[in-house]
């Protein structure tokens, strides 16, 4: 499938119009104090916001969301740099080299890069995006249901990959997922299962309601069993566009890492955490001075912030070619485009395509307002931080309540939220990783109703699994995938821990050590 330039340009057209900039103007600014928040992801913010959308056009609400997206990405760095606190995951490399340069006094200088990193990652995320997305959705128009569900078995190989330090509860928590499923209407049949004559459940638990309780309630419960408020911020923060000289002596990082972030955000399940110690890792293997990593060097801030931006655009490529989300806000975003009656996916290009080249504009356009607020509001947003948690807390509860119940106006939302929230607060508490549920609930009625339908067609001949050569080989890479996984899990954990360790060694060394330039 070719890029219709065409309908490319008409596409910006159609994002250059006041309500639509507004609304990205909105969602990235939220993006961002979200974001800055320790604590609250973007697949937070995503999950609190997509409620507002409903009963507004495509448009509109999709920009929002990709400015929420942009935002939130960036934001994490604002804490990480200021405070030693990740305030997504994401950022959690950005600590390594950010935090050291704060405390010699060059907080400006990181938050100027790490804001000029994340703006330029994101465009080259949209870039990527927009060229590979046509392609993937030109073969994936081959798909039937024993091609989707050899693509859903291959999406939930990758449980292990976002299972955390213990397989066991990760697969635990998978399983959960898949049993939420089979509530509701068996989907050939039509037999109701597991409803006990609750008609809100003939349809399954609902999605968004679901959400928000598992990855925001479920926060704001954690939360209550702390106590204080967040550090105090006193770095002067000068500077809002690094200098030519850094970004000359970043370039090359910042390439690399465009790309790195890219293609691990097109794996199902890899996200921008991953992204970014990956191309950290690159960064310091290949530079010339690897000893001086972990006391602050700016190339390093660049990669981990370069890469966990453009993996935006990498996410993006598998929800809107196949339907299977990249990571876990793109996971809530595919609930936002169910909500407008989209389904992401080949079906997508051919039936919405003006919709698919707006959200390619729209995700190009945030990034530059990104930038654009990010330099505006470099002193606002770094006070974000010290917003006190007893507030917070209570308004982030009451803003997930509103947007359960505004879904439906429906009060049994409400309820399954604070259902849910209280299951995934029990399942924090006790080390068991969310995703894998989302993931299930993404995925498994993808799996069941194309095995379903691939029975009927066959006449309940499993052979018709292995007819497809697509199918089978989605297949074989799930088993692939499988095994790799379990072999390296280990080793991943091994290094991970190493990392941790000499963390802590770099980062008391660099505080004993008097203070000096990068």
């Amino acid at each position: 499938m070719e890029i219709n330039w065409g309908l490319m340009f008409s596409s910006y057209g159609a994002v250059f119009t006041p309500s639509v900039m507004l609304l990205i103007a909105v969602g990235v600014t939220a993006g961002i104090v979200i974001g800055a928040l320790p604590g609250l992801t973007a697949t937070m913010g995503v999950a609190l916001l997509v409620p507002l959308t409903f009963g507004r056009p495509p448009l509109e609400s999709l920009s929002m969301l990709m400015g929420i997206y942009a935002g939130a990405m960036y934001g994490g760095a604002i804490s990480a740099i200021l405070i030693r606190t990740p305030g997504t995951p994401a950022a959690a490399a950005t600590v390594l080299e950010g935090y050291p340069m704060a405390r010699r006094g060059e907080a400006g200088r990181a938050m100027a890069m790490a804001l000029f990193a994340s703006f330029f990652g994101g465009v080259a995320g949209a870039v990527i995006m927009t060229l590979a997305s046509p392609l993937v959705s030109a073969f994936a128009l081959r798909f039937g249901p024993v091609e989707y569900f050899g693509l859903a078995i291959f999406g939930l190989s990758i449980i292990i990959s976002i299972s955390g330090r213990s397989l066991i509860k990760g697969f635990m928590s998978a399983f959960f997922g898949l049993l939420i499923c089979t509530i509701g209407f068996d989907p050939i049949s039509g037999f109701p299962r597991y409803t006990y004559g609750t008609m809100e459940l003939m349809e399954g638990p609902p999605f968004i309601p679901t959400l928000i309780g598992l990855f925001a309630v479920s926060e704001v419960f954690n939360e209550a069993l702390k106590s204080g408020v967040a550090k105090s911020v006193t770095a002067k923060l000068d500077q809002y566009l690094p200098s030519w000289a850094d970004i000359k002596y970043c370039f090359r990082e910042l390439c690399r890492s465009s790309v790195i972030g890219a293609v691990v955000g097109a794996i199902p399940g890899a996200g921008g955490d991953i992204a970014s110690f990956i191309s950290y890792g690159e960064a310091k293997r290949a530079s010339k001075n690897p000893e001086l990593y972990g006391k602050g060097q700016i190339e390093g801030l660049a990669a981990s912030e370069c890469a966990n931006n453009s993996c935006q655009g990498g996410a993006m490529i598998p929800l809107l070619s196949l339907g299977v989300p990249g990571d876990a806000v793109t996971a809530v975003l595919l609930g936002a485009f169910t909500i407008q009656g989209l389904q992401p996916g080949p079906m997508l290009y051919k039936e919405h395509i003006d919709i698919v080249y707006q959200i390619f504009a729209s995700m190009m356009v945030a990034q530059f307002v990104m930038q654009f607020i990010g330099m505006a509001g470099i002193q606002l947003f770094a006070r974000v931080i010290m917003v006190d948690r007893s507030i917070l807390t209570p308004a982030i509860f009451v803003m997930s309540v509103v947007g359960a119940y505004a879904m439906r106006s429906n009060v049994f939302d409400v309820y399954v939220t604070l259902a849910f929230g209280m299951v995934g607060f029990l399942m924090m508490r006790y080390d068991f990783p969310l995703s894998p549920i989302l993931l299930a609930l993404i995925l498994g009625p993808l799996a069941e109703s194309n095995l379903r339908r691939a029975m009927v067609m066959s006449g309940g001949e499993w052979s018709i699994l292995f007819t497809s050569p697509i199918a089978v080989v989605m297949m074989l890479l799930a088993a692939l995938s499988f095994y790799l996984s379990i072999r390296k899990h280990q080793q991943i954990e091994s290094r991970l821990a190493e990392m941790e360790v000499e963390f802590e060694k770099n980062l008391g060394e660099s505080t004993e050590s008097p203070e000096r330039p990068a």
